[in-house]
């Protein structure tokens, strides 16, 4: 997983309030088995309206996305993340995010920033023209204008993201307390390390 500390750029100004999962990504692109090549479905029923954001060339391969209240409610589809990420989005702002996708998209390196209606409504406003900066380290979102957002996060999930460790990653580095276990295992449980006798 990417570790994440600072992402800045281009946002896509969406705010739009209780997106599901099957809009983010729709259930006939599910069938894949990797998780390339899902950003070309992602929104694909938004980015069939006219004037709509993710067909916008000014906010092609931003790494942000401004939503609204309730975002990635709906069914539990780890592919939603995988879709972003496809995208090339890195982090989502929004009021509030259902907790199955909060969870699927810290599990996939994506930051997921929660901020009173108010901010985003200012970070809407200024994601029309210029970039938006995020913070993890210090938990700050700021604007050229010198807005300054400040948010939450779960120490766990800001010291798994700063430091790119999946559940896998986190896994790897109890490397040495994993060989030292094993290897008094095998002193005082031989048995376990024992070949299987044929039958």
């Amino acid at each position: 997983m990417q570790a994440i500390n600072h992402v800045a750029g281009k946002a896509i100004p969406f705010g739009r309030k209780n997106v599901d999962t099957d809009v983010i990504i729709p259930a006939h692109w599910l069938k894949t088995i990797t998780r390339t090549g899902l950003g070309k479905g992602a929104f694909e029923s938004i980015k069939l309206e006219d004037g709509n954001v993710f067909t916008d060339e000014r906010w092609a391969g931003a790494p942000i996305l401004i939503a609204g209240d309730n975002f990635g409610c709906g069914s539990s589809r780890e592919h939603a993340a995988w879709a972003l990420l496809d995208m090339g989005v890195t982090c989502v702002i929004a009021p509030s995010f259902s907790d199955i996708f909060s969870g699927n998209a810290f599990k996939n390196g994506i930051l997921t920033v929660a901020l009173p209606q108010e901010a985003i409504d200012r970070l809407m406003e200024v994601a029309q023209d210029e970039t938006i900066d995020i913070d993890l380290d210090t938990q700050s979102v700021t604007t050229p204008f010198q807005d300054r957002f400040t948010f939450e996060i779960d120490p766990f999930r800001k010291h798994c993201l700063l430091n790119g460790l999946d559940e896998v990653g986190l896994t790897m580095a109890q490397g040495d307390t994993i060989s030292t276990y094993e290897g008094k295992a095998r002193e005082t449980l031989p048995f376990l390390a024992s070949p299987v006798l044929a039958a």
